[in-house]
């Protein structure tokens, strides 16, 4: 339980930006940047673009009460109607921000406000997004001042202009300040560590939308008022307030306040302790729905003169005041939206929330994007993948799409650690319609006679590239154990040796050892598998790496004599990483049932020192699962090492017991993705 016994509240830890995961996780307010900016230069200039011809990401509009046609404004759609521009220093932001005529401003780098807490005074018709996660103000932020309308801030992280006071009263230096302005859209943004608000919305602001922004680290997170007029109408949804003290937000004297789906969460014996949550003043009429309180002070909180409307929201570890009464309003009076269950919002608001790398690398990068097409009968650059793989060139700065088209490409793809920025994408219809197989084997020996291939020299496709990413394709082992019985019969499809690796829509299948997920050079070796199938026998998901797999399918198969039994995954874990995170996936397969383990610990080289992990997690156990899911091996027992589950469902699933350990829900929150992957955010389709 939280209480007021915290440190002093003056005190503050400095954390790293958390930016949440992947889209494929995120569902009420889709974010598709699409991933190309078009032809930008080095430097800010403008390119041609009306709306019509403008990507996908630069037409988007805003959603709740910033969508509304109201003060001669038809919702809030930014900059699209105007040039499309790449800033990267404060003199080009500055330009194109305050200019007169509308622009969509690609903030492509960090770029420092001089002097510090300079707000960039924000004219009307301007979108401002960030290029991936690279577009960071820091030092100081923006301004919206009255009758300014039509704005979009999206997708940047705005941070760091604390003068060192915690409850600074001397220095106005938000992130975002709008006195007096109209449908703003404010989206996937990351603000933190400012000296006063992270968004203040003052002097009657309206027709504003605030969702899927990460508000952390901060004493004041989001004020709202400073009139005495009851007129604004705001949307705040899909937040994340972690870690911030106080205006979570204070709404005072808002005529229509719609909060749903937010996350507000303080964690326990931080150095930040929460004074309240969601708090309505003076005449403001609020309706608080599906919301998410964990850990809070006072969570929600009213003035006798304020209506306030709770539905669905959900308390967890919360202390304090939790209010509600009087008559509010209906918002599907004004606009249609989607709730998500509020057991929901933590998972998705935390690896849907902030900025996100859909809308690329920076702007150059992007407009630098090379693809090579591999194609089998000759009608492509190349006609076998690894042709093309060893055309990218050495150390390459942006992405490199190879496009394979449909067909069976008999052959082994390595794709070296020089070589990032890889993306292998089947052009078929379908994943199965581009398959990349091979048949080699640990005991396999090697043509030129120094020995056999060993476990990682088997695979099919080895990458030991950073950054590297394939699409809608199949990676296969097909060696025949049954044929080559005296053969060591692990055989890889997919080995991955690097760090942000990105499978997304692909199928690997093999029989034992299938899915190497390794690590190379110290590094945590990320993966993040997602809307795909992994298929196989034995120890089929195993390795050294922090990887996640999310939304998939994960199939057992028979062994190559009709008999069933094997272990999914084999995790050989570092000493103080994480391992193999399962989550939101499906175990099935035609195998005998209570035939396969969840996992088992794997000590390479009898290493005592490893710390093996594997979570799975509201996921669905198919019956061939056992009802005691995790196995011990090579003299190590799994119950010294880190295995638990979390919420499954299904045949195979079981409740708690000294052989099946559940996470508490404590512990749950802890082992999230975006917990796994830290400050990258893949992108699932």
């Amino acid at each position: 339980m939280h209480t007021t016994q915290h440190k002093a509240r003056h005190r503050r830890r400095r954390l790293g930006l958390t930016v949440g995961v992947p889209l494929a996780t995120a569902t009420a307010v889709a974010v598709s940047y699409g991933g190309a900016f078009g032809a930008f230069g080095e430097d800010a200039r403008p390119e041609a673009a009306a709306a019509s011809s403008a990507p996908a990401w630069a037409r988007e509009s805003a959603d709740g009460f910033a969508s509304v046609n109201a003060l001669g404004q038809n919702g809030t759609y930014g900059g699209r109607d105007g040039a499309i521009v790449t800033v990267k220093t404060l003199a080009d932001l500055e330009k194109y921000a305050t200019a007169s005529q509308p622009y969509v401003i690609v903030v492509a780098g960090t770029i420092t406000m001089t002097p510090k807490g300079r707000e960039i005074k924000v004219a009307s018709d301007k979108t401002i997004v960030g290029a991936g996660t690279s577009g960071q103000i820091v030092g100081g932020g923006f301004f919206l001042g009255q009758g300014v309308h039509n704005v979009i801030i999206r997708n940047l992280t705005i941070r760091d202009s604390y003068a060192g006071t915690w409850n600074d009263k001397d220095h106005d230096w938000d992130a975002i300040q709008m006195d007096g302005a109209h449908h703003v859209w404010i989206d996937h943004n990351n603000l933190r560590n400012m000296a006063d608000g992270l968004i203040d919305s003052r002097k009657d602001t309206t027709y504003l939308t605030v969702s899927w922004n990460q508000l952390k680290n901060g004493n004041k997170a989001f004020g709202i008022g400073w009139t005495d007029r009851v007129t604004a109408d705001i949307t705040i949804h899909h937040n994340w307030f972690h870690e911030t003290e106080q205006r979570n937000p204070s709404t005072d004297n808002v005529a229509h306040a719609h909060l749903y789906n937010n996350f507000l969460q303080d964690d326990p014996d931080s150095s930040i302790t929460s004074s309240y949550g969601n708090y309505a003043r003076g005449g403001t009429r609020m309706v608080l729905e599906n919301s998410y309180f964990e850990g809070v002070n006072n969570p929600v909180i009213k003035d006798g003169t304020a209506a306030l409307v709770q539905r669905g929201n959900v308390f967890v570890n919360t202390t304090g005041r939790n209010e509600s009464g009087g008559t509010a309003f209906e918002p599907t009076t004004y606009y249609r939206y989607t709730l998500d269950a509020a057991a929901d919002v933590p998972s998705k608001v935390k690896s849907g929330a902030g900025p996100r790398s859909t809308i690329g690398r920076a702007a150059s990068a992007a407009a630098a994007t090379t693809t090579l097409t591999v194609a089998k009968d000759g009608s492509g650059q190349y006609r076998t993948v690894q042709a093309a793989v060893d055309a990218v060139p050495v150390n390459n700065a942006s992405r490199v799409v190879i496009a394979v088209k449909p067909g069976t490409y008999r052959e082994t793809v390595k794709v070296p650690s020089n070589k990032p920025h890889v993306t292998l994408q089947g052009t078929g219809g379908s994943r199965k319609d581009t398959v990349i197989v091979h048949g080699n084997a640990s005991g396999t020996p090697r043509p030129d006679g120094t020995g056999t291939y060993g476990t990682s020299g088997s695979a099919t496709v080895a990458v030991e590239a950073d950054d590297f990413e394939a699409r809608n394709l199949t990676v296969s082992n097909d060696f025949d154990e049954e044929a080559n019985r005296n053969v060591s019969a692990q055989a890889v499809a997919l080995r991955t040796a690097a760090d942000r690796v990105l499978l997304d829509s692909v199928i690997i299948t093999g029989d034992q050892d299938t899915l190497l997920l390794d690590t190379a050079r110290g590094k945590p070796g990320r993966v993040y598998v997602t809307n795909s199938y992994v298929v196989g026998t034995v120890d089929f998901i195993f390795g050294s790496a922090t990887a996640v797999i999310d939304r998939s399918v994960i199939t057992l198969k028979k062994r190559w004599d009709g008999t069933s039994g094997g272990c999914v995954t084999a995790p050989s874990t570092p000493a103080g990483r994480k391992g193999f995170l399962i989550t939101h996936s499906t175990f099935n397969g035609d195998v005998t049932a209570g035939s396969f383990a969840l996992g088992r610990p794997w000590h390479a080289g009898g290493d005592a020192s490893l710390d093996p992990q594997t979570t799975v997690r509201n996921s669905t156990l198919g019956s061939g699962i056992g009802a005691a899911p995790w196995s011990d091996m090579g003299g190590f027992s799994w119950k010294d090492d880190r295995f638990a589950e979390y919420k499954n469902t299904g045949p195979g699933a079981g409740t708690a017991s000294s052989n099946r350990p559940q996470l508490s829900d404590s512990q749950a929150g802890g082992q999230e993705v975006d917990d796994w992957l830290g400050d990258w955010t893949p992108v699932g389709s």
